[in-house]
């Protein structure tokens, strides 16, 4: 019988790692899904009863990827499939060894599938694409990572359980995959994590495209042909810095994001607010400049205050009733906002009354007030689209303090609706993005139009301190 399991030598690193929760990927056509297969025949043979749990987000794409093609797990193990060792469960999706031990060919297309696997015990997980997976189900599979009663050969002592990831950037796990395996940690080092995050001992193994040497040579130029800048970078060299596919090509954080800084007490206030209890809100306040910042065009948005509701793990609601909800915002807001109970848009489901009083109205009582938003999700996010984009100076026409951390997180890393191009996949974490375009709708613009009004007196004139001295006095009679 014969079976080539060999391995390039950056694969080779991830197999032989003393780590035990390993990200491998980066650049496309770095051969992750080849390792797992290997990573999982090899362990399988060399560990009696070992038990692999190989997922994928969807079954077409776990089917497509390991049990067709000449690399596939059949192509693989053909010869001691044919000897009787080694046979495949088509039904039940496994690969079962002489020795006991499996690969079990997994899928978890929503949130709830991954109950089916509550009760596994979970030597090897092994995830293929794990930015196509939302946190609270990575988190959940790696908490059944375990031995029981397993017991180890001595070779083999501390190497399981363990868990091989493979990913590219992009995708809706992209920030969270990044924020946890990427970010303040060095290429091939290896982090002990705290209890809190698994503690397992964690690496992160960047893997690109010429560290292949089986790739085909016209890989390369297949990848640069894609078109969008932004894809390119982030499947020809693993740029983690670039979200592929992201709908918000426009966004830069070194244009768009700013420092703090003291907004002036006449400009106009509001806030913007998406209401969440399983999943996180999000309410942000609002200023509109007058122009007299240069850098600020007249008409331009700050967001500058962020109040996020989500607890540790990344897309999981704080559960607060409404009024817990609305005495904070009441304390965040300091006066900023005008009118009675300060003003803002909220997403009109919350206006709903449904055996009982509605959230805005408990809000009210509360002492904080919304207006209805106009939540039409495509014009909404043209809206955003034209400010990011900017005037006709080159100027954005929105900023975000640096502050407002959810909102910079999850912005950039909206993708497109697969069926629906024109509108964001709400199976991302949209709430902050939801509100702010709440928050653009609330003040539209039309691009291109002009940046004043030939009526507008000019700066510093007389009529213009005539007219600042006269909406002050109104504001004043507002706030009373």
């Amino acid at each position: 019988m014969s079976i080539d399991l060999e391995l390039h030598p950056k694969q080779t690193v991830a197999f032989e790692t003393q780590a035990t929760e390993i990200l491998y990927g980066g650049a496309a056509g770095g051969g992750k899904s080849h390792l797992m297969r290997v990573c999982a025949v090899a362990w399988c043979i060399a560990v009696p009863g070992l038990q692999v749990y190989l997922f994928r987000r969807t079954h077409p794409d776990l089917w497509k990827n390991h049990m067709e093609g000449p690399s596939s797990f059949p192509s693989l193990l053909a010869d001691w499939m044919a000897s009787g060792f080694v046979r495949v469960n088509l039904s039940d999706g496994q690969v079962i060894f002489g020795n006991g031990s499996k690969i079990h060919l997994c899928h978890c297309q929503h949130a709830k599938d991954v109950l089916r696997y509550q009760g596994a015990e979970i030597h090897v997980l092994m995830i293929d694409e794990l930015t196509h997976f939302p946190e609270s189900v990575y988190r959940f599979l790696r908490g059944r990572c375990r031995l029981g009663a397993m017991k180890l050969p001595e070779k083999w002592a501390g190497y399981f359980p363990r868990i091989l990831n493979g990913a590219n950037p992009g995708g809706e796990g992209h920030h969270w995959v990044k924020a946890s395996f990427i970010d303040n940690a060095v290429p091939l080092s290896i982090r002990p994590m705290e209890p809190k995050d698994g503690g397992m001992q964690r690496q992160y193994i960047p893997a690109r495209l010429d560290d292949n040497p089986t790739m085909d040579a016209d890989y390369g130029d297949k990848l640069s042909g894609l078109g969008n800048e932004s894809l390119v970078r982030a499947m020809l060299e693993g740029d983690w810095d670039i979200v592929a596919g992201a709908y918000f090509t426009e966004f830069m954080r070194d244009r768009h994001v700013v420092k703090p800084f003291t907004i002036p007490s006449h400009w106009t206030r509001y806030r913007c607010f998406d209401w969440g209890s399983a999943k996180p809100f999000a309410c942000y306040w609002i200023a509109v400049s007058d122009g007299e910042m240069p850098q600020y065009p007249r008409g331009a948005l700050i967001y500058y205050r962020e109040y996020y509701g989500m607890r540790e793990v990344v897309n999981t609601g704080l559960k607060l009733p409404a009024d817990k909800v609305a005495q904070e915002i009441k304390r965040r807001d300091r006066g900023d906002t005008t009118g009675p109970g300060g003003w803002g848009v909220a997403d009109p489901s919350i206006f709903t009354v449904d055996g009982g009083e509605s959230i805005a109205e408990t809000m009210r009582k509360q002492g904080v007030t919304w207006r209805r938003a106009d939540n039409k999700r495509i014009p909404g996010w043209e809206q955003m689209r034209i400010r990011l984009d900017g005037d006709g100076d080159n100027k954005p026409m929105i900023f975000f303090f640096e502050t407002c951390v959810h909102l910079i997180r999850t912005l950039p890393a909206l993708q497109h609706d697969e069926h629906k191009p024109e509108d964001v996949d709400t199976n991302n974490e949209d709430h902050a993005p939801d509100a702010a375009r709440y928050g653009c709708m609330a003040r539209p613009i039309v691009r291109g139009a002009p940046k004043a009004r030939p009526s507008d007196p000019s700066p510093g004139s007389i009529e213009w301190l005539l007219k600042r001295t006269a909406q002050e006095k109104e504001r004043s009679q507002y706030r009373g």
